[in-house]
């Protein structure tokens, strides 16, 4: 399998800064407040220095690019993308949604990504061409195509709702089967395994989709963002069933 040195080392780096993370949480955590006013803990600094050493020390001419700041220009070609505590808010408060993020990309596509959840004790991954896997199990979307079968994640929505989109997009929800906000990632992987046909980020970050995009597309979903392509860079996400994004691509794309 393409990859398989990479992908065993980001899958046993991510359980290593969970359990690091873990140790931060069992001591007690002072967040503090990021110029964006949202908080960060040592415990996210600690995990994203653990991960990018890791990388640094495996593939040493790889670039990498981390939430909180770590940042080394490629000389291979490929660069890692880091989320060393994906749901800081939720780490802080000690939901079980918080995560793991670490993926690869190569020549401008991810080519693998990790999303490990500790709280859930779920690791899912997936390589370009290799298919989407949770803890081994094959993942695939569902078949659902009929809006008012669908099972929607709406996340942000503070912003969905407050923007132009929400006139579409609130009617499309209330006709929707079910609607429900877990909180970025673990949505991401609820629609790759077939629990939810339709997941859209209004707010979001290259380190938030570049895992997720790959987990997503390898389990027969389609990925893309609010300005019609399918990047991790647009700050902005959208993901559903092959049958449902037609209505999505509608929807948000302007």
């Amino acid at each position: 399998m393409a990859f398989e040195i990479e992908l065993m080392l980001a899958i046993d780096t991510a359980h290593r800064a969970a359990d690091l993370a873990r140790q931060h949480q069992e001591r007690g955590v002072n967040p503090e407040r990021k110029s964006d006013s949202s908080p960060v803990t040592i415990a996210d600094r600690e995990c994203e220095l653990l991960i990018a050493s890791a990388l640094e020390n495996a593939f040493p001419l790889d670039g990498v690019l981390g939430e909180e700041g770590a940042a080394k220009d490629s000389r291979s070609g490929r660069r890692w993308i880091i989320d060393p505590i994906d749901g800081t808010r939720d780490f802080i408060r000690g939901t079980p949604l918080w995560c793991v993020l670490i993926a690869l990309e190569a020549a401008g596509e991810v080519q693998l990504g990790v999303a490990h959840v500790p709280g859930l004790g779920i690791t899912s991954w997936a390589v370009r061409g290799g298919g989407a896997y949770r803890d081994g199990s094959p993942l695939r979307v569902s078949a659902v195509s009929d809006p008012q079968q669908a099972f929607v994640s709406l996340n942000g929505l503070d912003r969905l709702v407050a923007g132009p989109l929400w006139n579409h997009l609130g009617g499309f929800a209330a006709r929707s089967w079910g609607v429900r906000s877990l909180g970025g990632t673990p949505d991401a992987l609820l629609l790759a395994e077939g629990a939810l046909d339709a997941w859209i980020e209004p707010k979001v970050a290259p380190w938030d989709l570049a895992a997720v995009q790959v987990i997503i597309e390898e389990a027969g979903g389609v990925f893309g963002n609010f300005e019609g392509s399918r990047g991790i860079y647009a700050g902005s996400a959208w993901a559903a069933t092959p049958g449902l994004a037609p209505v999505l691509r509608a929807l948000l794309v302007s």
